[in-house]
């Protein structure tokens, strides 16, 4: 009884030290709270057919040097994943949304965080046009930072 006294104590002890304060950058994204940069993530990739995705709206959410993925399943049955750079990510998906249009929309979420560190598990649904067929599904994990004034994402991966 005292071993559990003590680890619900310890576990209430810890604090989310994020305020809910709107931090907006230059294009009017909120990343001073957890939901608005939640919401930029998702707008940031969602993109009507021949506009133009923005490589620097997104970077402006992410910490500079930001490492992404996948993960997945090759033609052979045996898993794979796709690590890179922000930059490159964009550099091998912005044409293919561009040509096709492609909205991705949050469809649930699942918050864990202890002080500054926060991941977030967000399902999601893809579809070519805003209410088009739903062409993919999947999650989101989303390693982000609060630095006291602004979320950071510090890195995600998709399956």
């Amino acid at each position: 009884m005292i071993l559990l006294t003590c680890a619900i104590g310890v576990s209430a002890s810890y604090k989310t030290y994020a305020q809910q304060e709107h931090v907006l950058t230059k294009f009017g994204d909120d990343v001073g709270t957890l939901d608005g940069i939640i919401k930029a993530y998702y707008d940031v990739v969602s993109v009507k057919k021949g506009e133009k995705v923005s490589y620097e709206r997104d970077s402006l959410l992410h910490i500079p040097g930001v490492r992404i993925g996948s993960a997945g399943i090759d033609a052979k049955g045996s898993p794979v994943l796709h690590y890179t750079t922000l930059k490159e990510y964009h550099r091998e998906s912005d044409a293919y949304m561009e040509r096709n249009g492609f909205y991705e929309r949050e469809t649930a979420r699942q918050v864990h965080n202890i002080r500054n560190i926060y991941q977030v598990w967000s399902s999601y649904e893809s579809r070519y046009t805003q209410d088009g067929k739903v062409i993919a599904q999947g999650v989101n994990s989303i390693e982000l930072y609060y630095d006291g004034k602004r979320f950071w994402i510090l890195g995600w991966f998709y399956d």
